[in-house]
């Protein structure tokens, strides 16, 4: 599984993405999104939007000191929080620029695959793609 951005001019900036990422997990405001829109630079160039790509080798779980990033037969990783120590190496691995941080918690705030963010974008930019990853599992 893994979230893919089909259409990013489709994007608008509403970060309804985000909120529906926040609410899955049961918080309020946007500061727990493990997805993350930003603008390229005015309306003119649009935005960007920054969401785990699930890589089949990710660079971010092989720089993790404490192996508290799982990595997930089908693509991805999972956070074993009570191994995390909070140094941060995952966020600077990520090629995508999509792990973000939980300074709450001191802790990445991983995307967990649900598709919230793409069943909830009014503007068809993100697509849940349940199938992939399936021929590696």
């Amino acid at each position: 599984m893994r979230i893919e951005i089909i259409d990013p001019d489709r994007c608008v900036g509403c970060e309804i993405c985000m909120l529906a990422c926040v609410r899955r997990q049961g918080f309020a405001g946007l500061a727990k999104s493990k997805i993350a829109v930003h603008s390229s630079g005015g309306m003119e160039k649009g935005f960007t939007v920054l969401v785990c790509r699930a890589c089949s080798d990710p660079p971010c779980a092989a720089v993790c000191p404490t192996n508290a990033l799982e990595v997930r037969k089908d693509g991805g990783v999972n956070l074993i929080s009570e191994k995390c120590i909070g140094c941060k190496n995952c966020v600077e691995a990520c090629t995508v620029n999509s792990i973000f941080w939980d300074n709450e918690a001191n802790k990445p705030n991983i995307c967990i695959y649900c598709g919230f963010c793409a069943m909830n974008c009014p503007h068809h930019v993100l697509y849940f793609n349940k199938e992939w990853g399936k021929e590696n599992v």
